[in-house]
């Protein structure tokens, strides 16, 4: 046996917000539409008691001042004359009684022929006394709304006129208004049910059919989820503007508070961050500098139901990582020039032993002190160089035995002491280290000699370094790319990220970097000019 279980209506308060909407703003319109209808009918009916009381005053007031009526008064039979001349103003005038009678209220006149010369049943002391009385009263023909005014002659009140249209009669041009007041409150309503329905379907593709609390819940998740996560998160509209920003990513880019509210070409990003925020490509795992830092760019287009609503783009700090990955290669380097230097040494030591036993002795010492003193030359002639950066000189010693394994001619012409700069010891690495190894590579595949030079003097201002290769060059096109984060020209293992790192230290520091490369440069190879601006204190 099968068991149907009704399915339970869902709470108002789980409804989208769109639907809370609609069903607020029909509650509303309803409830506005039939306050509205309800004080129309309201209005009319008063509008129509007002219109019968004038109706009847009027009609009385004109009656009265007939002079005719005066005179039948003063007859000994005022109803002969009188009787015809009320009905005719009755039919007339669409009132329900016209009345005509004594001072004292005996009747002349009635639509009913048998009320003729019985008292009249309602309020006339006042008429009699020369005002008016106007009233709803009860009388021999029902409920009415009625008016008595006095009939004058010669300054004396010589009878009374009261007129009077029955309640019912009243009621019923009310009554006539009604199809009118319904139908005006039918087309108010249908506009306002329009304009609801508008309104809750504009809501619902804004919220996308969300209710309340769930957009509560993805604020709170939404903000949650941008300060926690460690990568940089960017939102761009379709043009590129901004208006979601994490910390992370202001950090990384080093946007201001008020990021969301700039254009982006205010926002002072590099070139090519700039490019990825506006030019609605997607990215995937793109390498670029920003700040001194390499990052890691990924851009997708976030859409809805085939519409693009703006780009997600997320920025990864791979700086340390590549500062681990520069490390290693440093210590591979280092680990091969150590190997070469165990293996130069034993060779030496061969040499040394050999020359003893052949009864050289002199030779033997020459030999050895000979190997020292060239390599103490070069060292001291670098670190009196750089005198204040043991770091660069470190790093060019290094440099020097790494040349020495991998069979590079490396010549090292410091010139004078280098002038103090604005660049710290780790920008310096940066540039010297960079360009150095851009200049290994350039001549590693090269079948004959290889050469790598770097010089460094002061020219007016400027601290100058220059390092050079007889590499295969640069193409035109490579020379215009070469600063590009992720450019490179190795076959293999070209992460391009040194000398974009070069050249953004170099524009942190407000100085410049040139290359020229083949005839144009009146040489072979490739040559990188660095200018660096001379502390102020040493100008």
């Amino acid at each position: 046996m099968s068991v149907t279980t009704a399915r339970r209506p869902r709470s108002p308060a789980r409804w989208s917000l769109a639907a809370q909407t609609f069903a607020l703003q029909a509650a509303i319109a309803l409830l506005v539409v039939g306050l509205g209808t309800g004080a129309a009918y309201l209005q009319a009916r008063s509008a129509s008691n007002r219109q019968a009381t004038a109706q009847v005053l009027s009609v009385a007031e004109s009656v009265a001042a007939t002079p005719q009526v005066a005179q039948a008064l003063s007859t000994t039979d005022p109803s002969a004359t009188l009787q015809p001349l009320a009905e005719a103003v009755r039919r007339s005038t669409h009132t329900d009684f016209v009345v005509v009678m004594s001072p004292t209220g005996r009747r002349y006149t009635h639509p009913d022929p048998a009320q003729i010369g019985k008292q009249f049943v309602g309020h006339i002391a006042d008429a009699g006394r020369g005002g008016q009385v106007v009233e709803d009263y009860t009388g021999t023909l029902g409920p009415s709304r009625r008016a008595v005014v006095p009939v004058t002659s010669g300054g004396r009140v010589v009878g009374l006129v009261a007129v009077g249209v029955a309640k019912s009669a009243v009621a019923a041009r009310v009554r006539d208004q009604l199809p009118a007041l319904l139908l005006a409150g039918l087309l108010a309503a249908a506009l306002t049910g329009l304009g609801t329905v508008l309104v809750a379907a504009r809501v619902r593709r804004r919220t996308r059919g969300l209710g309340a609390r769930q957009l509560q819940e993805a604020t709170d998740y939404h903000d949650a989820v941008l300060h926690a996560v460690r990568e940089g998160l960017l939102l761009t509209d379709p043009h590129g503007r901004l208006r979601v920003v994490n910390d992370e990513a202001a950090r990384l880019l080093g946007l201001p508070a008020d990021a969301v509210q700039l254009p982006t070409e205010q926002l002072g990003l590099p070139a090519s961050i700039e490019q990825v925020l506006t030019d609605g490509l997607p990215r995937e795992d793109e390498l670029h500098v920003a700040g001194g830092a390499v990052l890691v760019v990924n851009k997708a287009a976030a859409t809805w139901r085939g519409d693009v609503l703006g780009y997600v783009v997320t920025l990864r700090d791979r700086t340390e990582l590549e500062g681990l990955t520069g490390e290693l290669d440093s210590a591979r380097s280092l680990a091969t020039a150590l190997r070469a230097q165990a293996h130069e040494s034993n060779n030496r030591l061969h040499t040394i032993v050999s020359l003893i036993e052949l009864g050289q002795p002199e030779e033997a010492v020459e030999f050895a002190t000979g190997q020292l003193q060239h390599a103490q030359r070069l060292t001291d002639t670098v670190v009196e160089s750089v005198t204040g950066e043991p770091a660069v000189a470190a790093l060019l010693v290094g440099k020097t035995a790494e040349a020495h394994e991998r069979g590079i001619d490396l010549a090292i012409d410091a010139g004078e002491v280098w002038p103090p700069t604005d660049a710290t010891s780790h920008d310096l690495v940066t540039i010297v280290g960079n360009l150095v190894d851009n200049a290994f590579d350039a001549v590693a595949d090269n079948e004959s000699e290889r050469r790598v030079s770097l010089t460094g003097e002061r020219d007016g201002d400027d601290l100058v370094l220059t390092v050079s290769d007889n590499g295969p060059g640069l193409t035109e096109a490579e020379r215009d790319e070469v600063f590009r984060p992720g450019f490179s020209t190795k076959a293999t293992d070209g992460r391009g990220i040194g000398l974009a790192l070069v050249a953004q230290t170099v524009q942190r520091l407000h100085g410049s970097i040139e290359v020229y490369t083949g005839p144009g440069a009146g040489r072979s190879g490739a040559l990188f000019e660095v200018r660096l601006p001379v502390s102020r204190d040493a100008r």
